[in-house]
């Protein structure tokens, strides 16, 4: 029994096939059935076992796939548990239902979208988490557009689009640190070079949220009165309940990473549901942060907005995110996402070609693997020898990156970030999808710059002739 691949390697052919055969079976499941994607990719899991069985791969080579695959992702799940405690606590301690009363007072609906757009790209730039963006004012910004009368999809498209921005944009991220290290770029010049697609992408979000959402806009004034009404009387509104948010800049501005940030947060929310009522029994915060905030207005709407949160919450997008992941580990341990790459790295040529390659292959790895950082790590390091061959500079290539593999995993079903937005706004990937806006622009925009060379940079400044 073989132990390795290395005996029988996975042809480019065999590789398109395995691939073709798994993201119909996603697809058509997900898709056209509507069918929640953990059955598809543990059915997708055991046809693939069962292909490795026939190439004679061993059970231990198939678990170590597995184990490689999961481990990748065992950082951001247990963000996705703080994650599921904040999001509780914010809830109970008043700091989502302050953000949507205030932000009534603030925000109009013929400009809510852009306006959603823009402080979403605002908090996600200053604190370079697009999940942290999500699951706190995300939600808030949701509650007031139901309110509203705003299609949920169109407010998550603009609320996760502002929060990619941020995501792909901060210094702060760990998603652009990681795609400028893959290629040995300098990270502030990475951000630079990254205007050339990013600006463009944020204008053509900017102009469809304006249009989108002044044909949309139907606000009813008793609606927002009393929805108001039901959050003032049922929730501590204040100042105060700025403090978290406060904090989170804070901390961003100081550099502490994301899981301490999270737990200060968490720690700091209940401390103010403890100021609040002093008589609140520990049994309950405990219980809040494990099974989340259950709403007892009286009104429905708000009832089914602020029930929510709790670390039982995610896992359902956990289990999902395993699934994902072990499945992206197998094509990995199994040679199969090389196969393919490694000989469509080799044979291109033009500039435009490579860019529209590296980007076509993040979005590849997202499809398959559904794990963000490996959809820049692949691509980033099958690329980077013909890049330097063809005399592209490192942040030519680390902008493909981003452009294909940091912006799409939001738009994939099953990829973690996919899974995690959709959770916790209530709104499935494809309907979302289409209003993902700057997800949707920035990979073009690269591709064009490719193409057209403009923004393109080059070693030694000067390009090279195709």
């Amino acid at each position: 029994m073989k132990n390795n691949q290395s005996a029988n390697p996975i042809g480019l052919i065999e590789g398109i096939i395995v691939l073709a055969v798994m993201l119909m079976i996603m697809g058509i499941s997900v898709i056209k059935f509507q069918i929640s994607p953990e059955v598809p990719i543990l059915f997708v899991i055991l046809l693939l076992i069962a292909w490795a069985k026939v190439h004679g791969f061993s059970w231990d080579f198939v678990n170590q796939g597995i184990i490689n695959g999961i481990t990748t992702g065992i950082i951001p799940m247990f963000i996705f548990i703080l994650i599921g405690a904040l999001i509780s606590s914010w809830i109970a301690a008043g700091v989502i239902p302050s953000l949507m009363v205030f932000g009534f007072q603030l925000i109009s609906a013929e400009w809510f979208l852009p306006s959603v757009f823009l402080v979403c790209t605002i908090v996600g730039t200053a604190i370079g988490s697009a999940f942290t963006v999500v699951s706190t004012i995300g939600i808030a910004f949701l509650g007031m557009g139901l309110t509203l009368g705003i299609n949920p999809a169109m407010i998550a498209g603009a609320v996760i689009s502002g929060a990619i921005f941020g995501d792909k944009t901060s210094p702060l991220s760990d998603s652009t640190n990681l795609a400028s290290a893959v290629v040995g770029a300098d990270l502030f010049s990475h951000i630079r070079n990254l205007m050339w697609s990013t600006i463009p992408a944020l204008l053509t979000s900017l102009a469809v949220f304006f249009i989108i959402g002044h044909s949309n806009a139907q606000l009813d004034e008793h609606s927002v009165n009393q929805t108001v009404n039901v959050l003032t009387t049922h929730f501590s509104v204040t100042a105060w309940a700025f403090l978290p948010i406060v904090l989170m800049f804070l901390c961003a501005w100081r550099k502490i990473p994301a899981i301490p940030t999270l737990f200060i947060n968490i720690v700091v929310a209940v401390g103010m549901i403890y100021v609040e009522n002093p008589r609140t029994k520990i049994q309950s915060i405990i219980n809040t942060l494990t099974n989340g905030f259950v709403a007892h207005t009286g009104n429905k709407s708000v009832d089914n907005l602020l029930t929510r949160g709790g670390i039982m919450s995610m896992m359902a997008t956990i289990a999902l995110i395993i699934s994902a992941l072990a499945l992206g580990g197998l094509l990995m341990k199994f040679g199969i996402i090389d196969a393919v790459m490694g000989p469509l790295s080799k044979k291109l040529s033009s500039n435009g070609a490579l860019v529209t390659a590296v980007i076509m292959s993040g979005i590849g790895v997202n499809l398959f693997v559904g794990e963000q950082y490996l959809s820049v790590i692949l691509p980033g390091n099958a690329f980077k020898s013909t890049f330097d061959k063809a005399g592209l500079a490192p942040v030519a290539l680390s902008r493909a990156l981003e452009d294909g593999g940091t912006v799409i995993n939001y738009l994939i079903p099953w990829g973690v970030a996919g899974v995690f937005a959709a959770n916790t706004l209530g709104v499935s990937t494809i309907h979302y999808l289409p209003f993902a806006i700057f997800s949707l622009s920035s990979p073009v925009f690269s591709i064009l710059s490719g193409f057209t060379g403009i923004g393109l940079k080059y070693l030694r400044g000067r390009p090279k002739a195709d």
